[in-house]
């Protein structure tokens, strides 16, 4: 008897479909995050205490009714919800308004500011990422011994330290103590130095800064590569792979290593927007001119339309990076591909 297979029509199409209703889902999914960051972030910065006209005109003789003209000249006068679709509907056209502080668009103040916040981030992710993996997967091979308890409690150790606290502790030892390292700014002021030497003085004033966000960031790296060595460890293919008489560096790098990276590959794409956002405290205690330090500023305005532009970006940044990962292990891990 020949037994004839039925399968749905629509079963091919589903799969097919499968990849564009991945995407519309995450993509709607980022879509609504955003929007609910927009709204977030206009009203939460309007809790802030103080009047931004008020603060802008203290230490000087001003009266009540030039202190009136000001409010109107921000549009501080309107109704929140006028305020609110004049925001939303500027910034459908790329306009974040104009900083009551510093009297430019803020979309030419991010531009201004984004190349040190990315210089900073991208310095730090990149050595926190190569640390954290090597060290990982180091001691994940040596479980248990001195080299896997050392790094991996001190790793710990440092996660668990407040980014602002270890930043003031940096700046106190090696800049203000020992003087070896600037204590703020990101070139020494008033300097002429261009070409080498320019970039020799923002490395050194680079480093305090980048060591402060790596010792915190690398160890999530660290732990989740350990993690996911480990549990390769006891496969069959490394098995194999000491039967046919490979050394056990060749059956870790080779086979373990690129097996163990996929949660780790989604790791750092989650966690690079979250290091873009978490500049705010690292900048604003060494003083480095970036995003992180400009909003700081608008906070003591408070110059609402810096504010609701910087964390608009931040938030952004931390979206999209979280859309990328999704996607990244959708195409790294070949079980979800089907789904």
């Amino acid at each position: 008897m020949t037994v004839i297979e039925t399968v749905p029509a629509d079963s091919e199409d589903t799969r097919g479909s499968s990849l564009p209703r991945y995407l519309a889902l995450k993509a709607g999914g980022a879509l609504i995050s955003l929007a609910l960051v927009v709204v977030l972030g206009f009203f939460m910065f309007r809790i802030i205490p103080g009047d931004p006209a008020i603060n802008m005109t203290r230490g000087r003789q001003v009266s009540p009714g030039e202190v009136e003209r000001l409010r109107q000249e921000m549009g501080l006068d309107q109704p929140l919800l006028v305020q609110f679709w004049r925001f939303v509907r500027d910034l459908f056209t790329g306009d974040l308004g104009t900083s009551y502080v510093y009297r430019r668009p803020v979309t030419e103040l991010i531009g201004d500011y984004i190349g040190p916040t990315l210089l900073l981030t991208g310095t730090a992710a990149i050595i926190s990422v190569v640390l954290g993996l090597w060290l990982g997967q180091k001691a994940a091979w040596r479980r248990g011994s001195w080299f896997d308890k050392i790094h991996t409690g001190v790793a710990l150790v440092f996660w668990s330290v407040p980014t602002f606290w270890l930043g003031l502790l940096l700046l106190l030892v090696f800049g203000g103590g020992l003087g070896w390292f600037p204590t703020g700014g990101m070139s020494t002021a008033a300097s002429t130095d261009t070409g080498i030497a320019h970039v020799l003085d923002v490395a050194h004033h680079l480093v305090l800064p980048v060591v402060t966000m790596v010792a915190v960031i690398y160890a999530q790296y660290l732990m989740v590569m350990r993690a996911s060595v480990l549990e390769e460890m006891s496969a069959d293919y490394l098995t194999t792979a000491r039967a046919k008489g490979l050394r056990e560096d060749l059956v870790r790098t080779r086979h373990a290593v690129p097996n163990a990276l996929l949660p780790t590959v989604t790791l750092i794409f989650l966690t690079l927007g979250l290091l873009i956002a978490g500049t705010v405290t690292v900048e604003t205690v060494f003083s480095w001119p970036g995003l992180g330090y400009l909003t700081y500023k608008g906070l003591s305005a408070p110059d609402f339309p810096l504010v609701q532009g910087t964390f608009v970006v931040f938030s952004a940044a931390v979206i999209v990076m979280n859309f990328i990962a999704d996607l990244l292990y959708r195409v790294l891990d070949p079980r979800l591909k089907s789904s």
